[in-house]
């Protein structure tokens, strides 16, 4: 008979370990980018720029429009008037209007104004044309800033997982420096106990532990902090990510292929040019303020008034104090004319403010030279790291058979009394370091080819290798 309590709980121990190895997925890199461009707040910020620049767009297509007003008003009040020159400063006063009398009075009637106007600035020199080129100028800055970002964002966070998979590989590497530290310890203090070796050598095995356990500790601290970095870029939460190892050790094929830096398509290039090209756009629009503009426009107007037409001073009582005969209209008027407005001075003005626009493009411009300089000599360094991470690559599986061969010979000589303790630490050292050094080529060859997608500016030579 089985047990069955002792099967139901191994079924659910088995059932729990099938679980949390199917819930720690494999974080590719392809993932994590992904991932990070869906997420990461700059990126999501700039894309509503984007869309904010194309509603200026279609809202600077239609000021050309002609602008159609219509109001309507009631009003209550005296018209008292009195011959006299007047000007509504700053929109302070009334549009009373009536006869002359020799004194105020208080009547008071309803009156209503019913108009509609329409106004349009039908030639202004290419005004409203040069307007909307400016802000589609602008649509295309922020849609360069959002496609450089996203470049940005993805060469950030290749590079971070680059750095955590070369982090989490160095773990490994202090984790087995620790176990062959503590499999010599094994293999030293039954000697000494036994009296083969001095007491010393037990003092040494120990303190190579710890050694290995406080080395051990600051590659864990690293990789903390690197998979921190990883899951800042991607906007998730932080946790232990398991990530793909089965491409850091070969060589990438796109090496052999001979690139340059493309200006028209490189996106920081592209950002740069899309500011320059804004500037300029902006200096031909203030260019257009030296021109008047020519408008035509129309008006359509009702009144109405309590007051009769020949109320004055022979008839004072001639007016009603009824609110619907004050608002009926009974009196209108149309106008329609064309007419132009030049300011002559602007072109004084108009003249430095195009004057500094030009000069703020001469700056620019040379912002764009400079990065371009410098994308140039980002690719020679990656082709110099290219070459020195190829080379280190081939070397370091031989400084690891030579170091695992004579760590191997110094633990046997060791346990037969004919090598010390001080050799077979050297050793383990030595066997430590080139493990090291194999997972740091390993890795550089991948940031070389990195640093060289992000100078051309061409992602898929990176990412076409997975």
């Amino acid at each position: 008979m089985f047990n069955k309590p002792l099967v139901f709980t191994l079924f659910v121990l088995i059932t729990a370990g099938i679980c949390l190895r199917l819930d720690a997925q494999v974080l590719t890199l392809k993932s994590a980018v992904e991932t990070a461009l869906n997420n990461y707040g700059t990126i999501k910020a700039k894309a509503n720029y984007v869309n904010a620049a194309k509603a200026l767009v279609k809202e600077t297509q239609r000021e050309y429009l002609p602008d159609l007003n219509v109001s309507a008003q009631q009003d209550y009040g005296t018209i008292n008037g009195l011959n006299g020159p007047a000007y509504g400063f700053k929109g302070f006063g009334t549009a009373s209007s009536g006869p002359p009398v020799a004194s105020s009075n208080w009547s008071s009637a309803f009156g209503a104004l019913y108009l509609a106007n329409i106004n349009w600035d039908f030639f202004a020199f290419g005004k409203a044309k040069e307007k909307i080129k400016v802000s589609s100028s602008q649509l295309s800055l922020n849609e360069s800033d959002l496609l450089q970002e996203k470049f940005q964002q993805q060469i950030r966070v290749a590079g971070a997982y680059l750095n955590l998979l070369a982090a989490q590989r160095l773990t490994r590497s202090q984790q087995d420096n620790l176990d062959r530290a503590i499999a010599l310890r094994n293999a030293v203090v039954p000697r000494v106990k036994n009296g083969l070796n001095a007491g010393v050598d037990s003092s040494l095995a120990n303190a190579e532990v710890s050694n290995a356990k406080i080395a051990l500790l600051r590659a864990m601290d690293y990789e903390q902090e690197q998979a921190s970095q990883l899951a800042i870029l991607m906007n998730v939460q932080q946790q232990n990510f398991v990530l793909d190892t089965v491409f850091i050790t070969r060589i990438p094929g796109a090496f052999q292929d001979s690139v340059t830096i493309a200006q028209q398509t490189h996106p920081l290039l592209q950002y740069y040019k899309s500011r320059i090209n804004l500037s300029d756009e902006i200096a031909r629009y203030y260019h257009t303020f030296n021109y008047p503009t020519f408008s035509a426009f129309g008006i359509l107007q009702g009144r109405g008034s309590g007051f009769d037409y020949n109320y004055g001073v022979a008839n004072p009582n001639a007016y009603t104090h009824n609110y619907w005969q004050g608002i009926n209209p009974v009196a209108g008027n149309y106008l329609l004319g064309v007419g132009v407005i030049w300011n002559l001075t602007s072109p004084l003005r108009v003249q430095q403010q195009v004057l500094a626009q030009k000069f703020t493009s001469k700056g620019l411009q040379d912002e764009y030279n400079l990065v371009d300089e410098q994308l140039k000599n980002q690719l020679a360094l990656a082709e110099s790291k290219i070459k020195n991470a190829v080379a280190a690559y081939f070397e370091a599986p031989v400084q690891v058979k030579a170091a695992s061969d004579a760590y191997l010979q110094k633990s046997v000589l060791y346990k037969n009394g004919l090598s010390n303790i001080v050799d077979v630490t050297q050793a383990l050292y030595a066997l430590n370091q080139a493990e090291t050094d194999k997972a740091i080529s390993e890795d550089n060859v991948w940031q070389s080819l990195l640093l060289k997608a992000a100078a051309v500016g061409d992602f898929g030579i990176f990412i076409n290798e997975f």
